[in-house]
């Protein structure tokens, strides 16, 4: 997304309730892409790339289709309040039927490694046809100093490093560059049109630039353009060029399906009772994954940080948590995931700091240290800018994936800097919570810390009883983040940088949910006396219900992400709904349900009934899924999606909590209760 782009999308948007101005939503439309390229279809037909966090290469940045008579000038945008939209089955081929003036005309959409295909049939319309496109490209995510070279069927465009290619099978009746209006037009309050007006055309455009707009031949009652991102010393440019007019002429819709269905993702049995969103929790994680192994949080919707510090990098965090999620699900499910754990291991091994630590975030396409604000590890006295749960989570699953000695060297460090992060009241000193936006010393980074101590000290290797030594006095410092006038473990305790430093922070967290997990992991080398378990029961029960939001007139419900949260509301006065902690406590619930029934604990059944219901809330035809089964971070209160779509964490939570349920025969049918 360009400054232009944000900029345009700004003066649309400013006043509304719902959308934040200036961002490249990802909320509607459609991904294509698995382990590379990533591609959003919007339901307009338009397509961007999402590609440079994962592949270092940005590629389309803004795009228009449509059509237009032969024998006529003017075209007809297709427009997605007449279009409806679906994937073709379980493959990432994407099929957007447009309703025009002159019949029905079909897209189809399928990204293959670095090539993207959109074949367009028009076919069923009532006359003849031209397919007509603006594509608007970024090489280097550049928007000025642009280079077009002109190669027939096909078009090269290129800054330094990256040249980006489209091609036609039937070639270009007409084609001319093609961008936004200039500085007079970027000022005015009225949103620009895209792509610009012939009488405004530069004839240097057609040389300098990123855009252009073309007319396309349909022949047999389709067209079909393709486009190709690459590295200028990947390949010579005549190899480009044969690599995307070759798929332009080879790929119609048939072939298209044909290419989807061999690349789609590993898939539960079809009979599976959840079989649909586990199918589409993979989808969106193999989508998410870089060329390193490691995966983004989701799709960059706010790359000038205009309402966010962006998404489209790796958390140690996130994506040690959804490895470990992935891990247990394949166990469970049989899924054929070996693949990705042993990328997931090799990426955090080769990522590791000197002093075992993980940082705040990286590229997922290459593992190098992307823009963060918690690296204290790598400054200077800036300690409390550090998240020591990303590496206890980094912990966890390579403790969990290696068994023995595997990755003794890695916990070894890990484990020193672990210890060094530890307090003398068995706690992790200050320092930054999981969502970002505090400090202090939190129940969920000891909750983290207490799993990663325990899974090293459960795979029986040579650093066991250190861990086991750890683990259990992190279980018993926890004590002093009990509140028991509220009956549940505190957000945390105030740092001592903060007013009320030393006392306690009341309120409800979902990210508390995290205890549950940790002790289930802790049962494997320590006990859990009755007195923890029932602050544990009264814990998971009471954050639930504090924080579930059942907004009047709605059809939406979850939990809030804490107590007092006002990020992102916009005009809303209630904290938003977040799938994250709503699939959180559906996977808490759950895991407490386990560890009761392996206790004939009369609560078992109490607190599977309540994983049930808020796994119900986040699954395909719950309330807080979109159509096609993705999961937004968030959701107004109206039902308005919103912020990173689909967000990695919250599938990762779904396919876990799926899992978890099934191995201890919990998964009986549901129902989601609609608001009156």
């Amino acid at each position: 997304m360009q400054l232009r782009d944000a900029l345009n999308d700004y003066k649309r948007h400013r006043g509304d309730a719902t959308r934040f101005p200036g961002e490249r939503r990802t909320t509607t439309g459609r991904f294509s892409g698995s382990g590379g390229r990533l591609v959003h279809v919007d339901e307009d037909g338009s397509i961007r790339d999402h590609s440079y966090p994962l592949v270092g290469l940005t590629g389309i940045v803004r795009s228009r289709f449509g059509v237009r008579p032969t024998d006529e000038a003017e075209p007809t945008w297709f427009d997605a309040r007449r279009s409806t939209q679906r994937y073709n089955g379980d493959t990432g081929l994407v099929v957007t039927a447009h309703e025009t003036d002159h019949g029905v005309v079909t897209q189809y959409d399928l990204t293959l490694d670095e090539i993207h295909v959109t074949h367009i049939d028009v076919s069923a319309a009532e006359e003849s046809l031209d397919v007509v496109a603006g594509v608007g490209f970024a090489p280097d995510g550049r928007d000025t100093r642009i280079g077009q070279l002109h190669h027939g069927d096909a078009i090269e465009l290129y800054h330094t490093a990256e040249t980006d290619y489209l091609a036609s099978a039937t070639g270009f009746e007409t084609v001319r560059g093609s961008g936004f209006d200039g500085f007079a037009a970027l000022l005015d309050e009225t949103p620009s049109t895209y792509p610009r007006e012939d009488e405004g055309h530069n004839s240097g455009e057609d040389a300098l630039g990123g855009d252009v707009c073309c007319v396309i031949p349909v022949e047999n009652g389709a067209a079909t353009v393709t486009t190709l991102l690459t590295r200028r010393t990947d390949q010579p440019r005549e190899t480009a060029l044969d690599a995307v007019r070759t798929a332009a002429t080879d790929h119609d819709a048939a072939t298209l399906e044909r290419a989807a269905a061999r690349r789609t993702v590993p898939t539960p049995a079809i009979d599976h009772p959840h079989a649909d969103a586990i199918g589409m929790d993979l989808r969106v994680l193999s989508s998410l994954t870089g060329q390193s192994g490691l995966r983004i949080a989701g799709p960059e919707f706010d790359p000038y940080y205009a309402h966010s510090g962006g998404y489209g990098y790796s958390w140690f965090r996130d994506d040690a948590e959804t490895a470990s999620f992935l891990l247990d699900a394949d166990r469970q499910l049989d899924l054929g995931l070996d693949d990705w754990h042993a990328r997931s291991a090799a990426a955090y091994t080769a990522t590791q700091r000197d002093d075992g630590t993980w940082p705040h975030r990286v590229w997922a396409f290459d593992g190098t240290l992307a823009p963060g604000w918690a690296n204290g590890r790598l400054e200077t006295d800036k300690r409390e800018n550090y998240q020591a749960d990303q590496t206890a989570s980094v912990v966890a699953y390579l403790a969990a994936h290696g068994d023995g000695d595997v990755h003794h060297d890695v916990l070894c460090r890990a484990l020193d800097a672990l210890d060094d992060d530890l307090a003398a009241d068995g706690r992790p000193v200050a320092g930054e919570n999981a969502w970002e936006d505090m400090t202090g010393r939190f129940t969920h980074t000891a909750a983290t810390v207490l799993e990663a101590y325990s899974a090293v000290a459960a795979a029986d290797n040579t650093l066991a009883d250190r861990a086991a030594e750890q683990a259990a006095t992190v279980y018993t410092g926890l004590d002093d983040l009990w509140v028991a006038e509220r009956g549940i473990f505190a957000l945390r305790e105030y740092g001592p940088d903060h007013d009320d430093a030393g006392d306690l922070d009341e309120r409800c967290d979902s990210a508390t949910f995290a205890l549950v997990s940790a002790h289930r992991e802790y049962a494997r080398v320590g006990d859990i006396d009755d007195g923890r378990l029932d602050r544990l029961v009264s814990h998971v029960t009471t954050v639930v219900d504090e924080l579930r939001h059942d907004p009047d007139g709605s059809t939406v419900a979850g939990l809030v992400r804490y107590a007092g949260d006002d990020w992102r509301r916009r005009e809303q006065t209630h904290e938003k709904i977040w799938t994250v902690s709503t699939a959180w406590g559906a996977y808490a619930a759950g895991s407490l349900a386990a560890i009761l029934a392996e206790r004939d604990d009369e609560r078992t059944e109490e607190l599977a009934a309540t994983a049930r219901d808020l796994l119900g809330l986040v699954l395909p035809d719950g309330p807080l899924a979109r159509d096609d089964g993705s999961l937004p971070e968030q959701v107004f209160d109206d039902g308005t999606p919103d912020s990173a779509t689909p967000l990695g964490w919250s599938h990762a939570l779904r396919l876990g909590t799926i899992a978890l349920l099934d191995e201890h025969a919990m998964l009986e049918p549901h129902a989601v209760v609609a608001n009156d």
